[in-house]
């Protein structure tokens, strides 16, 4: 009986890769806010961390959408 009912429920949504996408996107965060507030700016380092956490972003708003749906 209870195999059955664990059959029936539908398997959760949320993984815990999905901690670390979070965690990786704050750091990240944290890392452009250092480089911008830098005295000597590195332009390179600054776009390629906004390109980076542009796709942790993105990444991790479609993760919580398929958790929510």
């Amino acid at each position: 009986m209870l195999l059955a009912e664990a059959a029936v429920q539908e398997p959760s949504k949320f993984h815990t890769f999905d901690v670390f996408m979070i965690l990786f996107t704050i750091l990240i965060f944290i890392g452009v806010i250092r480089l911008l507030r830098a005295p000597q700016k590195n332009k390179f380092a600054i776009a390629f961390g906004v390109v980076s956490l542009l796709v942790f972003v993105v990444s991790d708003y479609a993760m919580v959408m398929n958790w929510l749906s």
